[in-house]
């Protein structure tokens, strides 16, 4: 345990941001998830589910909660799936 009071302080912080980015990649893995099961079952709503999920990789990558190339990757397997199945 720290014992200056901007340590202590930073502890605090980080506590917090860490929860924050914890909810925010299990959110992300939740829409990636969907995504994918709705290509697989073929369902009309695949491409606005798929959209949603690009846009919740992008903006994880631009707060930093994952790399841009593993934004990228997984935008990249999403998109060859939703060609695949026209």
């Amino acid at each position: 345990m720290p014992n200056i009071k901007s340590a202590k302080k930073r502890v605090n912080v980080i506590a917090t941001k860490t929860e924050l980015n914890k909810a925010k990649k299990s959110a992300l893995r939740t829409s990636v998830k969907k995504a994918e099961l709705s290509l697989a079952n073929g369902a009309e709503n695949s491409v606005e589910l798929v959209r949603a999920a690009i846009k919740n990789i992008d903006q994880a990558a631009a707060k930093g909660i994952i790399h841009s190339n593993a934004a990228a990757r997984k935008k990249s397997a999403l998109a060859c799936k939703l060609n695949k199945i026209g």
